[in-house]
């Protein structure tokens, strides 16, 4: 199943975003890697993804304002809230609205981000 799983992971944070998507694609999963909020809702008006990873604190468009772009034209795409910066709980607080499917703190290990991701599939 992990095959057929597409993931979007959108973080300005080349590094962490490579290392995580490396993480991810070692474990069978297909990752594609946008850089700003602009290419993520491009990237899922085009090729919807089956989950979204998506970083909060980005230049020019946060990841709020992405999810809230996105929920006009997606109600029901997944998605999982990244943050090194904000707590779970604001984070919540700030999106329960626009149903998001869990909360990944970059601090953790990506067993956790992998548990998650599997946890929202299923």
């Amino acid at each position: 199943m992990k095959k057929s799983v597409r993931i979007l992971l959108v973080d300005d944070d080349p590094d962490f975003a490579q290392a995580m998507a490396f993480w991810l694609e070692s474990r069978g999963y297909s990752v594609t890697l946008v850089l700003n909020g602009e290419d993520a809702i491009r990237t899922i008006k085009e090729n919807t993804p089956d989950i979204v990873f998506l970083d909060i604190v980005m230049p020019h468009m946060d990841g709020y304002t992405v999810l809230k772009l996105v929920r006009e034209f997606n109600e029901t795409l997944p998605v999982i809230m990244m943050s090194a910066y904000e707590k779970e709980e604001k984070v919540k607080r700030k999106v329960n609205f626009y149903g998001v499917s869990s909360f990944f703190d970059k601090g953790d290990n990506f067993s956790k981000a992998m548990a998650l991701l599997e946890s929202a599939l299923h």
